[in-house]
Order: C-alpha cells, then sequence, then structure tokens
C-alpha cells in the first residue's frame, strides 16, 4: 500500500478574556488518545486532522465571537508538506510555546500550551516528518532536513568535504550516482532507520523520496497511485531473434552517392547502419550526417561552404574566452569555474586510447579548446562535468578541431536537458525506463522495488553520458552510430537499459542482492558488456512491443506508436472487454519477413538475410 499522507494540522482558539490567553480545541471526532494522564486535564490543545471540522464553543463572560460564525481571527490550518521550520521558547522562560514558518515565510501565530503539551505536539509531528535542530539555534527545527549521519558517509565515500549529496549530483552525476553509491553499506541504511528496533522496516517508499530530495521532481510510480497507468497481464507474445549485419563498407556507402553528393536512399541506408554500424573509415564522414552538422540532401559543393561558414564562426567563438585576461576572467566567476571543471574532467579522459595519452597531448588540448568554445557558443549551460565524455569519440573520429565541435553541438542539442539544472531530461527518462522495465518484467520490477531500488537510479549514468563509461572506446563508437540512426526510435537507447538489465536479472534475484549488492553489480559491469549482443536483444525487444496489440498508452509514446482503440484482457475475469484505454497499433517499423536470428549477437554474413524491406523505418508511423 502506499504510504498515507501527510495530515493537515488545525488550530483553533477560543478567547478566554480580553488579554487574548486562548485555549486550543477541536471537535470530537478529530480527538487522539493520549493515555490516562490527560483524562482529567482540560481539552486537549491541539490535534491531527485529516478532515477540518472545529467545534464551536459557547462563550461566557459577556465573551463576544471575535469574526463572524464563532471563526477566530487567530484560527489557522496548514497542510505538513508546507512547514518549513518551527520555533520553540527558551526553555525556563514561561509557558511553553510554537511558532510554526511554512515555505512560503508565513509565520503563524504563537501557540502558547498552558498545560505543557508542545513535546507531545513535537512528538505527533515527527511520525510525518523529520525534525531536526537548526545548527545556529537549537530552538528551531527544521522540517525534512537532512539526516546528519547519512549526508557524512556520503561525504567521506565521495571525500569531498563539505558538499551535500544534492551537489555532488548536480555537479558531477555520475561519479556521484556510480563511484559513491557502489560503495553504500548497511551503515547508511542504519542512519535510515534510526535506533528505534520497531522502525528498521524501510517503508518502500523512503530511499525513493531521499532519491527525489536529491534529484527535485523524480517521480516514479513504486505503487498504484492515481494518475499512472498500471502495466499488468499484457502477454507480449514471443520475441522474435534479430541478427546484427556486418558494418557498412565504403563501397555500400559510394553505391549511395549521385553525381553531385547528394545521399540517396537515406531511409535505407540509416537502415543498414542500425543494423551493422559503420566501418572505422566511413565514420569521419558519415558521423556528420547522423548528427545533423551535414543535411542529408546537401550536395557536395554545399558542404564545402557550409564547413567554410562554420570554421569562420568556431574559430571567432575561440577568440572570444582566448581574449579574456587573467584579470578579466577573476571578475567572471561563471566563466573561471568553466574552465576549472574542464580541466578537471579533461586531465580524467579515458586514456586507453592513444589518442588521448600522455599529459600534454595535443587531444587532450584540444578536447579543453573546443569546450571552452562550447562555453561561449552556449554561456547559459556552459560546461557541466560529464560533457567531455561526449566530446572526447567524436574529437577522436574527425581528428579535426572544428568538425569535431560541431558535432558536438549537434550531439549536445539532443542531450541537452540532461546537463540542465533542473535535470528534467533525466526524470523524464527514468520514469521512460521504469515503465518500459515494468512492462517487459513486472516481477523483476517488484523485486527491484522490495530492495529500494525501483526507481532505477542505478542506471542514471548510463542514460546521462550514453553508457560512455560502460563499454570500450570501439564499442562506444559502435553503439553512438546505431543509436544516431533514431531507428526504430528515438528512445531506443532506453531499450538497450532494459536489454542490460534483463540480461542481469537472473543473477540478481538468484543470489538475493540487496540495494548495495545491485549498486555494485551494476557499477562492475562496466567495460564487461557484449556491445553486439545487447543491440540484438534491444531492437528484439522492439520488434516484440511492436507486434504487441496492447501496448498501454504510456509505452506508446515511448516508442512514438499511433493510438488506437484496443481490447484488453479484464484483471478479474480474464474475459475482454471494450475499454477506454488507447494502445498502439501496428506501425510502420515491421519486416514482412524477420531475420534468422541470432540473439547470442552471432553476424549474418548472407546476403539475403541482411536485405532490408524498403518499408522498413522506425517505429514512428510513415
Amino acid at each position: 500500500m502506499a504510504p498515507p499522507a501527510r495530515p493537515l494540522l488545525g488550530i483553533k482558539p477560543t478567547t478566554q478574556d480580553s488579554s487574548s490567553v486562548v485555549e486550543w480545541t477541536q471537535a470530537p471526532k478529530e480527538r487522539v488518545h493520549r493515555g490516562p494522564e490527560h483524562v482529567n486535564s482540560y481539552e486537549a490543545e491541539w490535534d491531527m486532522v485529516n478532515t477540518v471540522s472545529f467545534k464551536k464553543k459557547p462563550h461566557t463572560n459577556g465573551d463576544t465571537p471575535s469574526q463572524r460564525n464563532g471563526k477566530s481571527k487567530w484560527s489557522f490550518l496548514f497542510s505538513l508538506t508546507d512547514l518549513k521550520s518551527i520555533k520553540q521558547n527558551k526553555e525556563g522562560m514561561g509557558w511553553s510555546y510554537l511558532v510554526f514558518c511554512l515555505k512560503d515565510d508565513v509565520v503563524l501565530p504563537a501557540l502558547h500550551f498552558h498545560q505543557g503539551d508542545s513535546k507531545l505536539l513535537i512528538e505527533s509531528l515527527e511520525k510525518y516528518v523529520v525534525l531536526c535542530e537548526a545548527p545556529q539555534d537549537k530552538r528551531i527545527l527544521l522540517v525534512n532536513c537532512p539526516n546528519k549521519s547519512l549526508s557524512q558517509s556520503f561525504e567521506n565515500l565521495l571525500d569531498e568535504p563539505a558538499y551535500g549529496l544534492i551537489q555532488k549530483i548536480k555537479k558531477d552525476p555520475y561519479t556521484a550516482t556510480m563511484v559513491g553509491f557502489s560503495k553504500v553499506t548497511n551503515y547508511i541504511f542504519d542512519s535510515l532507520r534510526g535506533s528505534d528496533p520497531s522502525t528498521h522496516q524501510r517503508p518502500p517508499s523512503e530511499m525513493a523520496d531521499f532519491l527525489s530530495d536529491a534529484i527535485p521532481g523524480l517521480k516514479i510510480n513504486q505503487q498504484e497511485e492515481p494518475g499512472f497507468e498500471v502495466i499488468t497481464r499484457i502477454d507480449l507474445g514471443e520475441r522474435p531473434v534479430v541478427q546484427r549485419r556486418e558494418p557498412v563498407s565504403l563501397e555500400e556507402w559510394t553505391k549511395n552517392i549521385d553525381s553531385e553528393g547528394r545521399i540517396l536512399n537515406v531511409d535505407n541506408m540509416k537502415q543498414m547502419i542500425f543494423r551493422g554500424g559503420l566501418s572505422h573509415a566511413l565514420r569521419k564522414q558519415v558521423w556528420k550526417f547522423l548528427l545533423g552538422y551535414f543535411p542529408w540532401d546537401s550536395t557536395k559543393e554545399e558542404r564545402t561552404q557550409l564547413q567554410k561558414q562554420k570554421t569562420d564562426e568556431y574559430f571567432r567563438m575561440k577568440l572570444q574566452w582566448k581574449s579574456v585576461s587573467e584579470e578579466q576572467e577573476k571578475r567572471n566567476s561563471r566563466l573561471r569555474d568553466y574552465r576549472s571543471l574542464i580541466e578537471k574532467d579533461v586531465n580524467r579522459t579515458d586514456r586507453t586510447n592513444k589518442f588521448y595519452e600522455g599529459q600534454d597531448n595535443p587531444g587532450l588540448i584540444l578536447l579543453h579548446d573546443i569546450l571552452m568554445t562550447y562555453c561561449m557558443y552556449d554561456f547559459d549551460l556552459g560546461y557541466v562535468q560529464g560533457m567531455s565524455d561526449l566530446l572526447s569519440p567524436l574529437l577522436y573520429v574527425m581528428e579535426n578541431e572544428v568538425d569535431a565541435f560541431w558535432c558536438f553541438a549537434s550531439y549536445m542539442d539532443q542531450m541537452h536537458q540532461n546537463f540542465e539544472e533542473q535535470m528534467q531530461g533525466m526524470k523524464t527518462q527514468l520514469i521512460q525506463l521504469s515503465t518500459l522495465l515494468r512492462l517487459l518484467d513486472s516481477g523483476f520490477c517488484s523485486y527491484l522495488e522490495s530492495q529500494d531500488s525501483g526507481y532505477l537510479y542505478f542506471c542514471f549514468r548510463w542514460l546521462l553520458i550514453r553508457f560512455k563509461r560502460e563499454f570500450s572506446f570501439l564499442d562506444i563508437l559502435r553503439l553512438w552510430e546505431v543509436m544516431w540512426t533514431e531507428l526504430p526510435c528515438k528512445n531506443f537507447h532506453l531499450l538497450l537499459c532494459c536489454a542490460i538489465l534483463e540480461s542481469e536479472k537472473q543473477q540478481i534475484m538468484e543470489k538475493h542482492y540487496g540495494f548495495n549488492e545491485i549498486l555494485k553489480h551494476i557499477n562492475e559491469l562496466s567495460m564487461k558488456i557484449d556491445v553486439e549482443d545487447v543491440l540484438c536483444k534491444a531492437e528484439a525487444i522492439s520488434l516484440q512491443m511492436v507486434k504487441c496489440k496492447e501496448l498501454p498508452q504510456a509505452v506508446c509514446e515511448i516508442l512514438g506508436l499511433q493510438d488506437s482503440e484496443v481490447t484488453t484482457p479484464d484483471s478479474d475475469t480474464g474475459e475482454d472487454e471494450h475499454v477506454g484505454l488507447t494502445a498502439c497499433s501496428t506501425p510502420a517499423f515491421q519486416s514482412n519477413s524477420l531475420p534468422v536470428l541470432a540473439a547470442s549477437g552471432a553476424r549474418d554474413d548472407s546476403s539475403t538475410q541482411i536485405s532490408l524491406s524498403p518499408d522498413v523505418s522506425r517505429l514512428t508511423p510513415a
């Protein structure tokens, strides 16, 4: 069951005399049992309420209501989700009181507790919110403050003092989520549980809430809640077997160019690239088309003119930051911060490739210059750690500063949201991945949820930098060029995630991996994943989904499929019922004769089996 919603705190005073000393009352139905010691006391001074109904008390001694209908001007009501802090009286100074401050900085009237019940109210509040003393003033209790031992444990694990987890994720997401999380021990769980043995069973949403704080707005459905489409009991049918072909050769590429240099049969060429990738000799030329630097319908002459124009534009931007003096940079904190982050990232570039070997390697210098120039190109975004991972393969292939920059700028147009401060792109992708995985294997999703891992945060680095640190340098070249075809859909990278997780499901579940073990296991997959095998499985998953006529609307949207009225099985009787849900019709991505597949990633050398239907395009309808 989903955790109960936080209650409202309702307060209604009744004036006792002209000095406005008040007694806090409540309606009988909302009263809370507080034990025998309160039986003979005055009416309880406060209560937690889920619905608000106040008891109107008769006025005596000539008192008159201060407001119409008996409502006092001192009455107030607020949701605990809006509570920011609570100020207490100084111990030993008069009767106890509490002052509530809301998140919009509204300060409510002080509550005076003549019977000394303020501590009981605090204890009741702590059932619904986390309270801790403010470091500057122990009289102030902060609401939903970070757990000190938890934050300190993450800081120690990441060896970066004075920064909390949230700042780490914003500044260096893949390090914070993968390097740091992979070292988490049960000590952190003890911090989350607290010392009370009765709290040692973590609620299913606890770690999700923790990650939601780190990535604001991240809401992945861990329970069946309103507003989410629950994916259950959908038979996807048999998964087809697919087979990869050989990379596109120079001869195949040349045959698809006309006399003026235009690329012919673009859709067919993309399909060939999707199923086999490119021979390395072609990458420098073809990547410019795949990334949108060169238009597919441009002539050779038009591309030559475009390169001249882009060369001038690049060096003008480069001159902007090159001409900034040290004194000027000292007064420009953003540029100074960008340079510092770039130098840090460039220094940890993967040196396994000879192109980047050595501390003063020209490749590293070009990486630095291109990234600094990008800060001039998009000053609002500037530089965020992780971008260098996206650039290094591009520079390696292009072997040219200008071409590498414009290919990188085009790639960043696709990846921009991943690096924005609000991380909207990351939130969306994690939610979409959760939706796809639940459709494929709801049992595995349930297991992950039981281990506080249902929101798939361990895939964060995969998505952030498109698997750059999960595959070898050469394998990532193959993976990226396949994804850039946008076949069978723009979200093919999410199907790649599903394929990897599906491959690891058996080990995770059979060995009963918990939160720590799952993180460690996923982190250790780096450089051990077979790229061809994963591509085969991901394509097979896409074909399996496309053939299903009962896909939920959420999945249709992720895969870019059409909408149509469908028949879905009744959850109780098993009988078919026409319901008002939309699902997907069969899209254009469907070959009349599916290849004879080898899910192991084996290649098919038969020319008849690598031929592709001219109708095969992408998951979005033709």
